[in-house]
């Protein structure tokens, strides 16, 4: 894994979050029970509805730009295959929530995804420090 699959699966990703978001408008401002969807925004299924929908835009926005600097730098990071694959499990966490909300699947996806798309940020975050100091020596 190179960086491209967290690009292509981030864009996808963004993408079906984004037409789930125009389902949570419907629901928000449409649907029959519309203003009973909405007085419920601080709790119960509104509630991890939107968690579902703003993490997984998030978790696929990291993706892409993981992916990208993956791609670019590709040559001087440790750890890139496990940053990549770290990143595409974390969006376990948004379609868990999703899952977990309309499947009634168990929290584990959630909690692996979530620190799943963390370690991918440490490690990445670790490695570009690296990368930084071996730049140094060189010079």
């Amino acid at each position: 894994m190179n960086g491209k699959y967290n690009i292509a699966i981030g864009f996808i990703t963004m993408g079906a979050f984004m037409l789930y978001g125009f389902l949570l408008i419907y629901l928000r401002d449409f649907a029959p029970n519309a203003e009973e969807w909405a007085n419920s925004y601080s709790n119960g299924k509104h509630f991890e509805a939107r968690l579902a929908h703003v993490h997984g835009n998030l978790f696929a926005f990291l993706n892409i730009v993981i992916g990208f600097l993956l791609l670019y730098f590709k040559e001087n990071l440790h750890y890139s295959k496990a940053i990549s694959w770290l990143a595409i499990i974390g969006l376990l966490m948004p379609i868990g929530i999703w899952a977990e909300l309309y499947l009634g699947l168990p929290p584990i996806f959630v909690l692996i995804g979530a620190l799943s798309m963390t370690a991918s940020v440490f490690i990445a975050g670790i490695s570009f420090f690296k990368f930084k100091n071996e730049n140094k020596k060189q010079h």
